[in-house]
């Protein structure tokens, strides 16, 4: 949609001459259930730093009806256009506006968003705001730093439940008045409404009672594990509250499960909208259930970093989004009586190794990225602005000390309560509580770009003794296409020290703690100590870094790698042996060989889902293509024998079952998929339920082993809103024609699909052993992709843009076919990086097989 862009420029000009004060909105919502379009009434009162200013507020309506400044009716013929309303002449103090609108339900996850459950076929919303979708519901200025207070008040159906930032009031005649809120911004303002299913209780110390809400559709209620995710959120808040030293600033903590939600959670004041995924229909490893709660504690944190204290401006986003991250692993790991006291393996497995991914990508850039408008941001909840943040707040807790740290949030809590900051403000606490000048550490880690590889280099003498022991830092080049230029930085690393005990286990027998700066750092390793088995720089994963193994190391990790005591070294190694794998300096055969004999010992069940999804990626992507069957067939058998080998029941019995159904390809294994399904065979201990179900019903037919008719009678076992999901992705992953022409149809050709069945339409469509039947594609992808991104929302055109690009068409020919379009198509920034994104995929795969085809004539 044109005109639905800020830019930074008009933002700090808008900023400069308002001061909202109050908004009062109400919403008629009582024809939710037919959908279509509602009444939005908006009333804002707002201060004016200059007589006769002229302005603008948000909002993206199909009709207007109203716009009333300051008593005056404006022609709204003149005034509103391209999202904005012109407000001009300002008085100079207090002025007020009414607008009257026609606003819309969506199915994009974007506004206020209604599904229908076809479970009960009653309606349900949720609103998502966070970039600029406030103005989807009511006008406003649509900007982080102009925060006010919110009351809202809303008219819905008979019977329904309405929640908001403030305590939810008992209804008069179906219409719900909340009180108004604490000044606030935005995008964290929140309305969630239908007949939801609710249980509630509270959390109570010393004096305090903040009343906690859990809420879900009534499909799902039978699912609600109401007590352990009430369980993870009192560990929170104790925790939170103790760190900060502040106490939860908002009058009541609510968590919604809601459905087709386009990203994990949102942080939304009191009310945190989750996606309904995490209420889990069948049976999950615990590493769901960890992902849930580190889900649940980020979202807590933001009560205080984000919601209390917000950004003045989204080039702080990562700040926001990091703080969260950081805080909500470290809760994990310290918080009395934790269930993942790993919680930083699980960091190090998949967080970190979405940083250090996203950081070799063209488009990668500095943590405090440069946001010049609303169409940067959008693009910017990347790996950077989570992960590699969060990992840099983790050296930045261990360069000033973890006490210092805390102490400089807390007096940053107290000076900042319900405004707007910048870095340097978070900065500033924290130099005055630990001591430090944080000025060069912020230009190397914050303002610039890349990342670093440290390895060592280690001389010994005929005894076996370290005569010198050095670091060696590296600043490899940006990827082409990249701004700024390759940084050393200074890094606070631990240096671990491992030797096989008489049981054949690596254990820690030395650590050396030191800071890392330059070229080449000389570790002061005791005179006369015989060289360790293994050396593990970045050991405790404190630093942000690639880390390679001397030659040493490499051989003993490679025979042992499943012996380390603690899991945190093996997530380290498994890291570096997964990062040499894509930059084509260790083969996929020899990475598939590693895992191979390394899994089975890996007790971490994050860390072995994981590897299936890391080595079916590398067969799949990374191996010669002459190889790549023998690899695949390889895998296969491996995982039907752990599958067969796994304790009855156990996490790891259900882990290997599902990656075992991702790659199944010969007719016996097949055969063994459907009879599983159909019950004609067992595996002790496994419970084929509704979801392993449909995990074999996605192989079986994408190996054109299930037709309509089947796929058909399996959702009406499962006729709920997941089932629906599971047999779209279904049929659009048939190996026919027919098939893929009418999932590209459903998707490119029209826009009436949800957001979710869009994305698992999408996913269903993209099968790594149909490469054949997609090729055609590839030109259809450049034929219609700048079409869709400038006609759909933002959320819908994303998931097109990454999700179809012809990734699996790993040639030349491919990157000729992207350059050319980018060349020729004048796509704009935010389309631009995301193809370019998905071409540095392919460039990677190419030079990742030829390291494979090298090492096989080697």
């Amino acid at each position: 949609m044109p005109g639905t862009n800020l830019t930074r420029e008009e933002a700090q000009e808008r900023a400069r001459l308002l001061t909202v004060d109050a908004y009062e909105i109400d919403l008629d919502l009582s024809g939710a259930q037919e959908g279509g379009t509602y009444r939005s009434v908006t009333t804002v009162r707002f201060d004016s730093a200059e007589a006769g200013a002229e302005t603008f507020i948000d909002l993206v309506a199909p009709a207007v009806h109203e716009v009333v400044l300051n008593g005056r009716a404006l022609d709204v013929a003149s005034v509103f256009r391209d999202s904005r309303i012109a407000l001009k002449h300002l008085e100079a103090g207090r002025n007020e506006l009414k607008v009257v609108a026609d606003c819309a339900y969506t199915n994009t996850g974007e506004g206020l968003h209604r599904f229908v459950d076809p479970v009960d076929e009653q309606a349900y919303l949720y609103t998502q705001f966070e970039v600029p979708d406030a103005r989807r519901v009511f006008a406003s200025f649509e900007q982080p730093d102009l925060k006010a207070a919110f009351r809202f008040t809303v008219k819905a159906p008979a019977g329904w439940t309405v929640v908001s930032n403030s305590p939810t009031p008992e209804p008069v005649d179906d219409v719900w008045s909340f009180e108004p809120t604490p000044r606030i911004s935005t995008y964290i303002t929140a309305l969630i409404a239908g007949p939801y299913h609710a249980v509630h209780s509270t959390y109570e110390k010393d004096g305090q009672v903040v009343p906690l809400g859990i809420y879900c559709r009534p499909s799902l209620a039978g699912y609600l594990d109401a007590d352990d995710i009430f369980a993870v959120t009192r560990q929170g808040f104790d925790w939170f509250q103790e760190k900060f030293d502040y106490a939860y600033p908002f009058a009541k903590y609510d968590q919604l499960f809601v459905p087709e939600f386009n990203a994990g959670a949102m942080e939304n004041a009191g009310a945190v909208t989750i996606r309904d995924q995490y209420v889990f229909r069948s049976k999950v490893t615990d590493a769901a259930y960890e992902t849930r709660a580190e889900t649940i504690l980020h979202e807590l944190a933001h009560m205080w970093f984000g919601d209390l204290v917000t950004m003045e401006w989204w080039n702080d986003l990562w700040l926001n989004e990091s703080f969260a991250t950081y805080t909500s692993i470290a809760c994990q790991a310290d918080a009395e009586g934790s269930r993942w006291p790993h919680s930083w393996t699980t960091f190090a497995n998949s967080m970190k190794t979405w940083a250090y991914r996203q950081d070799q990508l063209p488009s990668t850039h500095p943590i405090m990225a440069d946001i010049r408008d609303l169409d940067d941001v959008l693009v910017n909840f990347d790996g950077i602005t989570y992960a590699k943040g969060a990992s840099v707040l983790k050296q930045l807790v261990a360069y000033v000390g973890k006490d210092a740290f805390f102490q400089g949030v807390q007096a940053y809590f107290k000076a900042h309560a319900f405004g707007n900051t910048r870095l340097s403000d978070l900065l500033g606490a924290l130099e005055k509580t630990s001591g430090r000048d944080l000025r060069a550490w912020s230009t190397a880690w914050l303002e610039t770009a890349g990342i670093n590889i440290l390895r060592p280099e280690i001389e010994t003498d005929g005894n076996g003794h370290v005569t010198s022991f050095t670091v060696l830092q590296e600043a490899p080049a940006l990827p082409a296409g990249a701004k700024g230029e390759p940084t050393l930085r200074p890094h606070r690393i631990a240096i671990g020290c491992y030797d096989l005990d008489g049981a054949g286990k690596l254990v820690r027998t030395d650590r050396i703690e030191l800071d890392i700066d330059g070229e080449r750092t000389t570790v002061p390793f005791p005179a006369g100590r015989a060289r360790p088995a293994v050396v593990l720089l970045n050991d405790d994963d404190l630093s942000y870094a690639k880390v390679r193994l001397d030659e040493e190391s490499l051989r003993v990790v490679t025979e042992h790698l499943g012996d380390f005591t603690e899991s945190l070294p093996r997530a380290l190694c498994w890291a570096s042996a997964w990062d040499m794998t894509r930059d084509g300096e260790l083969a996929t055969r020899d990475y598939l060989e590693l895992v191979l004999s390394g899994v089975g010992k890996e007790t971490d069940i994050g860390v072995v889902q994981s590897l299936h999804r890391q080595v079916k990626l590398a067969v799949d992507q990374y191996a010669a293509p002459e190889w790549r069957e023998t690899g695949l067939a390889r895998w296969t058998e491996a995982t039907l024998a752990h599958l067969r080998a796994a304790e009855p029941g156990s996490d790891h019995q259900l882990a290997w079952a599902r990656a075992f159904a991702a790659t199944a390809r010969t007719p016996l294994q097949l055969d063994l998929l459907q009879a599983l399904l159909n019950g004609t065979e067992e595996i002790a201990g496994l419970a084929v339920d509704t979801e392993l179900r449909w995990a074999f019903v996605q192989r079986l037919a994408a190996s054109g082993l299930l037709d309509e008719e089947e796929i058909a009678a399996e959702y009406e076992r499962d006729r709920t809103a997941a089932g629906e999901r599971h047999a779209a992705e279904a049929r659009a992953a048939q190996p026919s024609e027919e098939a893929k022409a009418e999932a590209w149809a459903s998707v490119v050709e029209s826009d009436k699909l949800p957001n979710s069945l869009q994305e698992s339409v999408i996913a269903g469509f993209t099968q790594s052993d149909q490469r054949e039947l997609l090729a055609p594609y590839t030109e259809k992808y450049f034929a219609a992709v700048k079409a869709v991104w400038d006609s759909r929302s933002h959320e819908m055109a994303q998931q097109i843009a990454i999700g179809l690009y012809p990734a699996l068409q790993v040639s030349q020919e491919t990157l000729d076919a992207t350059d050319a379009w980018l060349e020729s198509a004048g796509p704009n920034a935010a389309l631009r990086r995301l193809v370019s994104e998905s071409r540095a995929g392919v460039e990677r795969a190419l030079r990742a097989r030829a390291a494979d085809a090298a090492a096989a004539s080697a």
